[in-house]
């Protein structure tokens, strides 16, 4: 340590007098910092002095008590106020609790400024802040250092974790676990501190939440830039860190996620490239099998999924959390429907539904086997997504899937849609009408003339004029129950073939 409280003393220019604590003036003094705030414990690291003009210094004798020990316990080296200045009168209990902790509270004479203060101790401390200037210049160098950033293993963590002499994690603050799949992961008591952190248990101390440990330590939160959900975790074992050097690691850890991210987002387009491939058949049942293989994806073990999420930083992040669940996958997006290519076990299946969140609907084919099977697949998927949306399941597999009135299989409804509504959806297509989705809001809507040309925003006498149209061209008329039972169940069928929607 550069420089003592007691040699901040013994410095004439500097005019301080010892009101109480001369127990402590052996405390080292690393830095000071100015402060008129009424918790300046919250912003005051270890080692270091706190000045003060006394402005928000509590009066009565049990809030001076309590002002000290809180600077004593976030480590501060002692207390300097500045006299004939704004602070009420020391107590008789502050000045024998001082003397009791061995903390030092020192007079400032008028008109000495501050800064006189904080040069001496400055100039003291050079080769110390020299040090620490390298230790960042080291942390720093962990980028270029670590074997594979964006890897499933935070190569960052580990490296932090040999600088700083301490365990280093980086966490998802949300559930406290690690934010890569490989770790290095916590231990369930740093888990269980992360997460009191965040519910507001914790001490805030320079810019950073902790939380001692049961037997001794404690784990410091720190958040990192730019990646809102993630943290760098600090499991210290009692002996002080610095916080700027951990603000410095933080960002360290933020650009290695930001690398993993763009990694991830590289891997994603290019399974969402693999994927259309494979619906479209632009692509060779063994050069899909090679690429899959290659990200990780067995066909013969695989299944296909058609899944739908309501929460759209779901969607948008469901590639991540995957890869966060060590599932290898390949996937694509449109819309608020997802299709992946995933291995066939209960807990790919289980990681599935956990990244969808609330409200998730998935439908599985039957076993791929091989990736010439792809577009067979994707239909089976969707149909069991249908079903999953018509009853409200949460995941619904081909070959579990109720029949819809008798049309049990994908053969089957896609025959029964083009009898019945092929003309119609030929129509829509060829001249660009709606008559489709009218039929459809018809129906739902209890063969209400006005009410759909209400729900369409359209007049009553087009919502007339198209539903003729689509009898006319089925050659049904919905009057009729037989006639009106084919449409239906064709629209029912046409839904399921589409995954729900």
């Amino acid at each position: 340590m550069g420089l003592t409280v007691d040699e901040l003393l013994r410095m004439p220019h500097l005019r301080l007098r010892l009101h109480s604590g001369v127990e402590g003036v052996s405390r080292g003094v690393t830095w000071t910092h100015t402060s008129d705030l009424p918790d300046p414990w919250q912003w005051v690291s270890t080692c270091q002095l706190l000045l003060t003009n006394g402005m928000s210094f509590p009066t009565s004798g049990s809030e001076q008590v309590s002002f000290l020990r809180r600077l004593e316990n976030a480590g501060a080296s002692g207390l300097a106020i500045g006299e004939e200045m704004y602070c009420p009168p020391l107590t008789e209990e502050f000045t024998q609790e001082s003397d009791r902790l061995g903390f030092p509270v020192l007079l400032i004479g008028f008109p000495l400024p501050f800064t006189s203060i904080s040069r001496a101790v400055a100039e003291a401390n050079l080769l110390e802040q020299s040090q620490r200037l390298i230790q960042t210049a080291r942390i720093y160098d962990t980028l270029r250092r670590v074997s594979a950033i964006g890897a499933d293993t935070s190569e960052i963590a580990l490296a932090l974790t040999r600088e700083l002499g301490c365990a280093v994690y980086i966490c998802d603050r949300r559930v406290g676990e690690a934010f890569h799949p490989g770790g290095p992961h916590p231990p369930a008591n740093v888990t269980q501190a992360v997460r009191s952190i965040v519910a507001g248990e914790g001490s805030l101390v320079v810019g950073t939440r902790s939380r001692a440990l049961d037997g001794g330590g404690e784990v410091v939160l720190v958040a990192i830039p730019t990646h809102e959900n993630a943290a760098l975790v600090v499991r210290t074992s009692g002996l002080p860190l610095d916080g700027i050097l951990l603000q410095h690691a933080a960002t360290v850890a933020a650009l290695e996620l930001g690398q993993t991210r763009l990694t991830l987002e590289h891997q994603r387009r290019s399974g969402a490239e693999l994927m259309a491939q494979l619906l479209e058949g632009t692509i060779g049942p063994l050069a899909a099998g090679r690429q899959l293989v290659a990200l990780g994806v067995d066909p013969s073990r695989a299944v296909l999924t058609a899944m739908t999420a309501t929460a759209e930083d779901h969607i948008r992040e469901i590639h991540i959390r995957l890869w966060r669940q060590a599932v290898p996958h390949i996937l694509s997006v449109r819309g608020n429907t997802i299709r992946s290519i995933l291995h066939a076990s209960e807990e790919s299946v289980d990681a599935v539904l956990e990244a969808l969140g609330p409200n998730g609907r998935v439908g599985v084919s039957a076993p791929l086997k091989t990736a010439g099977r792809a577009q067979e697949a994707v239909r089976e998927a969707n149909w069991a997504l249908g079903a999953a949306t018509d009853s409200q399941a949460t995941i619904v597999y081909y070959g579990e899937v109720p029949s819809v009135a008798g049309v049990g299989s994908i053969e089957d409804a896609q025959l029964l849609v083009d009898q019945v509504l092929g003309p119609v959806l030929d129509h829509d297509r060829e001249r660009h009408t709606e008559l489709l989705d009218t039929l459809q809001s018809f129906l739902s809507h209890r063969r209400s003339w006005q009410t759909t040309a209400t729900a369409l925003h359209l007049h009553r006498q087009t919502v007339l004029y198209r539903i003729r149209q689509v009898e006319q061209l089925t050659g049904r008329k919905l009057a009729e129950t037989d006639d009106l039972a084919q449409i239906w169940l064709a629209l029912q069928a046409r839904t399921r073939l589409a995954g729900g929607r």
